[in-house]
């Protein structure tokens, strides 16, 4: 009997983590089925933890990503240093072929949900490369401090900072970049902190040197409305579930779970800040087909005692959506990369149209077979395809 049970227990947990339902478009489902059920293991084994007191759940992941990290290496095409610009830390890779006129620079912030990453990690570190390699440009990939011990700010201003310090005329003149063919790049959280800097520089009389592209692959841009429509679509989307995005973003402004509760429930955003919903609108934003069997209702209005604890999910800083459409028009070239499967897909389709509303120039790229951190899966045909069309725009507007 104890045998039986046993087998029935062992058969339903292979069940658990093996059947993941994919959409039925995606490419290479059965590598992807390895990969999704691996982070579902060590997911739910450090939640676990987590919920026996042992180990914040960002903790114990952040531990595992530091044997994903490789050492600034050259190699033959690309030299590789480490340094600080105005004490963040930051990686510089930089062309070995030789150039008689000025580079371009691209300043490059890596993903992870504000909370995981490094310059260091390996599939960054082989992206920032590739870049540099052909696009011969100089790449700086900049680190900032992670959550839970750092909150909302201090990613901001970390990102921020280093970018400064590189948009100096003396730091681009020691580097060999042309200021005219400066942009900025990241994924999902960087793309995020890629959004939120390039609206801060076009404001800030002190940066003499503008950004020429903004270059935004899934990026994450709101924090007020997490029912949108792919959040509603998304429980069974590869690696970024719903619930794990609001955990993010909640870790992003503060490690006590009742944000975190709030959020889920979609019950955050108190009366008095009811204004910004216009922003970020997905029924007037929103293109027609990701509107279909989805009904729009405005968010149960939250605390506002929790909106004055942790502000930041109202910061403009933080929600590059939530930017006027002034701010908006006086952005640069910009690049948008959105996937059907993905979470965040509509924080993405909002962004492209409401730049597109006040006359910035946005090439949007779309891919229906595209999920969440598709982009640096080195190994997977999806990950060639989309870092291909992201290569060739920047290697046409940068």
């Amino acid at each position: 009997m104890a045998r039986t049970i046993l087998l029935l227990v062992a058969v339903v947990l292979v069940a658990y983590y093996i059947y993941v339902p994919l959409p039925g478009d995606i490419e290479e489902p059965w590598k992807l089925l390895l990969e999704t059920t691996t982070l579902k293991i060590i997911m739910d084994l450090f939640s676990f933890t987590e919920l026996l007191g042992i180990n914040h759940l960002m903790d114990s992941v952040q531990f595992l990503m530091r044997f994903q990290e490789v050492p600034a290496t050259s190699d033959e095409n690309v030299t590789v240093t480490e340094t600080t610009f105005d004490g963040v830390p930051v990686r510089i890779y930089m062309p070995k072929r030789k150039s008689e006129a000025l580079r371009r620079g691209l300043f490059f912030i890596h993903g992870g949900g504000w909370c995981l990453g490094s310059a260091a990690t390996v599939n960054y570190d082989l992206l920032t490369r590739q870049t540099a390699d052909r696009l011969d440009a100089v790449v700086v990939s900049t680190n900032y401090g992670l959550a839970p011990k750092y909150h909302f700010p201090h990613q901001f201003e970390d990102v921020y900072s280093a970018l400064r310090w590189f948009l100096q005329e003396n730091i681009l003149e020691r580097y060999g970049v042309d200021p005219r063919r400066v942009g900025v790049s990241g994924d999902s959280a960087g793309g995020n902190l890629a959004a939120a800097v390039t609206q801060q520089v076009i404001q800030d009389p002190d940066v003499k040197t503008k950004l020429k592209v903004q270059a935004l692959v899934y990026p994450a841009l709101q924090a007020l409305d997490l029912k949108l429509p792919s959040y509603q679509e998304g429980s069974n989307f590869p690696f970024l579930s719903p619930s794990l995005m609001v955990r993010l973003w909640s870790e992003y402004f503060s490690t006590d779970r009742t944000l975190e509760k709030a959020m889920l429930l979609n019950q955050h955003v108190p009366m008095e800040f009811s204004h910004l919903f216009q922003f970020v609108n997905w029924s007037s934003l929103l293109p027609e087909r990701y509107k279909t069997g989805h009904f729009y209702e405005s968010p149960t209005p939250g605390s506002s005692e929790l909106a004055k604890k942790y502000p930041g999910f109202l910061d403009v800083k933080a929600c590059p959506l939530l930017a006027n459409d002034n701010t908006l028009s006086h952005l640069p070239l910009t690049y948008i990369i959105t996937c059907q499967y993905d979470v965040l897909r509509d924080d993405g389709l909002m962004y492209v149209r409401r730049l597109q509303n006040v006359g910035v120039h946005v090439t949007h790229h779309h891919f229906e077979d595209g999920f969440h951190g598709a982009f640096t899966l080195h190994r997977f045909k999806i990950a060639d395809k989309m870092q291909n069309q992201y290569l060739s725009w920047l290697m046409k507007n940068l």
